[in-house]
């Protein structure tokens, strides 16, 4: 079952397309347009442009020009072959390189021990937002793949998932990654937590089958609004970070809780955040940040900070405005730029961008997942799960969107053999959950190619994902009576 054909996500704004359109206008000119002409007829018409007849398309067209143009076609194939010593060496070496970095990568991680922890909150929690804050600073690890050498091994830094799952609605809050971080995991969480349980528990996502046969399966990735310096509406706007009364905290994450928490019996509903510490690969830097990486000014590997730099510049010439003034010697009138003259929303918004780039960012890949038996099923559900993150969307800075996966359908009547591709997204899409795959292969989202792949601070991330305080009621959410620990040793027996 799919939602109501409607278009929610936003049109990008030219600052954000800018950045993704500039290397492919390189190689294609006017591509940004034909994509802008499919998007349009994709919106107006439901007429979706699938790989496979465009590729039958080029196969007609180079068969006619063979027929009618012969010579020019077999002159342009013995061109080829001839010059093929020297494209074919570069096409070869470039591609073995990049299989055996996904081969050792892909070692590597199907080689490492994965835990699963979930976190139960005592009914006595009073912290705020800014204690997941300092949990997430303490695991923003870079080692792994700092030399070449490491790289060739298949080295990765450590990726982590933060996740919410409802099952019938009770709601569980998890914390997986690799065994061997399992006490840095640990240690942090309860010097930020200190009554909270930390329990290794099975994987939940394989308890049950997941298949489009026996569930009703409907999922998608989120990817922000705008560019990524520019922050959503985090914990700070909501006042969280003071302890308020209880009476007075509007904890944005409630909406998500009392949510997941209102979901059936026989419904299921997963949430992950799949992190990594931010070393810019979506803006081209390899993780070396060596000579083949995007550099800014100062010849640096280029970052979001150096993105955030750019916004503030562009939000600062808007802010000069033009200055009459009369020639004292010819008596005319002049133009000259005046002082920059920022109003209040603009000053806020540099400012803001400021405050979110001066924080540890992470690379973060979040995903949605309903399930449910067919007669169980409920439509409406996914409705609301595109529309998840509202309360954290602020107008003219950032906000959280739906996009890909179940969402790129929109059920038109002419679309050819929908359900059979429906099914594959699916079983695509709970291998993507379930590996907790985002930033490398087989699901890659995380370099400059990547469509959903995001940038956040830890402010912006602690917000989304952390533990509620007691002001967060939510029968749904299972808590502890009381905090637990083991007896100090130093006890008189």
């Amino acid at each position: 079952m799919a939602p109501p054909p409607q278009k929610i996500n936003k049109p990008k704004k030219k600052s954000e397309k800018k950045s993704e359109q500039k290397d492919r206008q390189v190689t294609l000119p006017f591509l940004s347009k034909l994509e802008k002409s499919k998007e349009k007829i994709t919106e107006k018409l439901g007429i979706r442009f699938e790989p496979w007849p465009l590729f039958i398309f080029g196969v007609v067209i180079l068969f006619a020009s063979f027929v009618f143009m012969s010579g020019n076609v077999s002159l342009a194939l013995s061109l080829a072959l001839y010059l093929a010593p020297v494209w074919l060496s570069f096409l070869l070496i470039g591609g073995a390189w990049r299989i055996w970095i996904v081969l050792k990568r892909s070692e590597f991680i199907a080689g490492q021990k994965y835990i699963l922890l979930e976190i139960k909150p005592p009914r006595s929690l009073v912290k705020t937002p800014l204690a997941m804050e300092t949990f997430l600073s303490s695991i923003h690890l870079t080692g792994g793949e700092a030399t070449w050498y490491a790289r060739f091994k298949g080295g990765i830094r450590p990726f982590w998932s933060l996740e919410l799952a409802s099952f019938e609605g009770r709601v569980h809050f998890f914390i997986w990654g690799r065994a061997d971080f399992r006490r840095i995991i640990e240690s942090q969480m309860y010097a930020q937590y200190p009554g909270v349980q930390m329990v290794e528990v099975p994987d939940y996502t394989r308890l049950i089958s997941a298949t489009p046969e026996e569930w009703g399966i409907w999922g998608c990735d989120f990817k922000q609004t705008a560019p990524d310096p520019l922050p959503i509406k985090t914990y700070v706007e909501y006042k969280l970070d003071t302890v308020e009364k209880e009476p007075e905290q509007v904890d944005p994450l409630a909406n998500l809780v009392e949510f997941m928490g209102s979901i059936g019996k026989g419904e299921y509903l997963w949430l992950q955040f799949v992190i990594r510490a931010h070393k810019g690969e979506k803006y081209g830097t390899t993780p070396a940040g060596n000579s083949s990486s995007k550099r800014n000014a100062e010849g640096e590997p280029y970052t979001w900070k150096d993105e955030g730099r750019e916004l503030v510049q562009s939000i600062r010439a808007q802010t000069v405005g033009k200055v009459k003034y009369r020639d004292l010697f010819t008596g005319e009138m002049r133009e000259t730029e005046g002082f920059p003259n920022p109003t209040k929303g603009q000053s806020e918004k540099m400012a803001a961008i400021e405050r979110n780039v001066s924080k540890l960012a992470f690379d973060v890949g979040a995903r949605a997942i309903y399930l449910a038996k067919p007669e169980h099923f409920n439509g409406p559900t996914i409705g609301h799960m595109i529309a998840l993150f509202k309360p954290f969307s602020t107008e003219g800075w950032n906000g959280i969107n739906s996009t890909s996966w179940m969402k790129t359908f929109d059920d038109y009547p002419w679309e050819i053999g929908v359900e059979k591709r429906k099914n594959h997204f699916r079983r695509q899409l709970i291998e993507a959950y379930r590996r907790r795959q985002f930033f490398y292969n087989p699901f890659f989202e995380g370099d400059k190619n990547g469509r959903n792949a995001m940038v956040m601070s830890t402010e912006e991330l602690a917000t989304i994902f952390h533990i509620p305080s007691r002001s967060v009621e939510s029968p749904a959410l299972e808590r502890i009576q009381s905090a637990t620990g083991e007896a100090p040793p130093n006890l008189p027996t």
